[in-house]
């Protein structure tokens, strides 16, 4: 903080102190200007300025832990989340239906049909993919795939289509993990920050929440955003190597009810480094 006399004396070649609290004579300096009374009246400017500064530093800091008080601690904003997107708990003991229409900045897009049934271990996925029809399963770990109504495809379409057991999984993981938030975030291996933070997220004023995992289940590190009234979930984002600012970040909008939950009506997916749009899946009211 630049003090009194470093902005009176600025740019002037007889400025008479290295540090702006010494105040050691200049015999040059103070033989012209300054009478004793004079010298009175500086060291009361620099203990004034010295009072006023630490009196600024100590709002400041009273401030911030005053805002910091009133943030919820990290398990208590997601009970809140959880409260707000699924006060019924339905989420990991129903039946759920969710239909997708998935556009992609090319012109492509696809129709996607997701069925899981959580207590059965089930998860089918019909995908609408130009004039192809592509289903994949997973139940109770053994997999199964079709290609418009067939399971005998050849190799070329088992490659092309990515029909095999690894990609099923990787569906089922990817519309369990994602579509069943915040509720996932309760899960084994899930390690929160406790510490939650305000943050400015495109615009919106949110809580931030800093989510990684034990190493068996991910390496990705994720950030969650919620509103700071409501605790509904607004957005997220994650980093493969966050020093790198490599990732995606995700923004939603609206919100669609199926059986007591509320999912994001459009979700957007953005990369990162050039803020490049990959693609927007919308939840269908059906």
């Amino acid at each position: 903080m630049p003090s009194y006399f470093s902005l009176v004396y600025k740019g002037q070649n007889d400025y008479p102190f290295e540090n702006p609290f010494d105040i050691q004579e200049s015999p040059s300096f103070f033989e012209k200007f300054l009478s004793s009374k004079n010298k009175q009246k500086l060291i009361m400017i620099r203990i004034s300025t010295l009072i006023l500064s630490m009196c600024c530093l100590f709002i400041g800091n009273f401030s911030a832990e005053a805002q910091s008080e009133k943030l919820p601690n990290a398990q208590t904003l997601l009970e809140r989340s959880i409260q707000y997107h699924d006060p019924g708990a339905a989420w990991g003991k129903g039946i759920w239906q969710l239909n997708f229409y998935e556009s992609r900045p090319d012109a492509c897009y696809r129709l996607s049909g997701v069925y899981m049934d959580h207590k059965a271990d089930l998860f089918r996925l019909t995908q609408q993919i130009d004039q192809n029809q592509v289903i994949r399963e997973v139940k109770a770990g053994v997999c199964q795939s079709q290609l418009n109504g067939r399971s005998d495809f050849s190799s070329k379409e088992a490659e092309s289509f990515g029909l095999n057991c690894d990609r099923n999984t990787m569906y089922r993981n990817y519309f369990n993990y994602l579509w069943g938030m915040p509720m996932k975030l309760k899960d084994p291996g899930t390690r929160i920050d406790p510490v939650i933070k305000q943050k400015d997220f495109f615009g919106k004023q949110v809580l931030e929440m800093r989510v990684t995992y034990d190493p068996e289940v991910g390496k990705d590190i994720w950030y969650f955003y919620f509103h700071p009234e409501t605790y509904a979930l607004e957005g997220y984002r994650f980093y493969h190597d966050e020093s790198a600012n490599d990732g995606e970040y995700i923004l939603f909008e609206g919100e669609v009810m199926r059986n007591g939950v509320k999912f994001p009506a459009r979700r957007t997916w953005y990369t990162h480094k050039e803020d490049k749009v990959l693609g927007t899946d919308e939840l269908l009211s059906y």
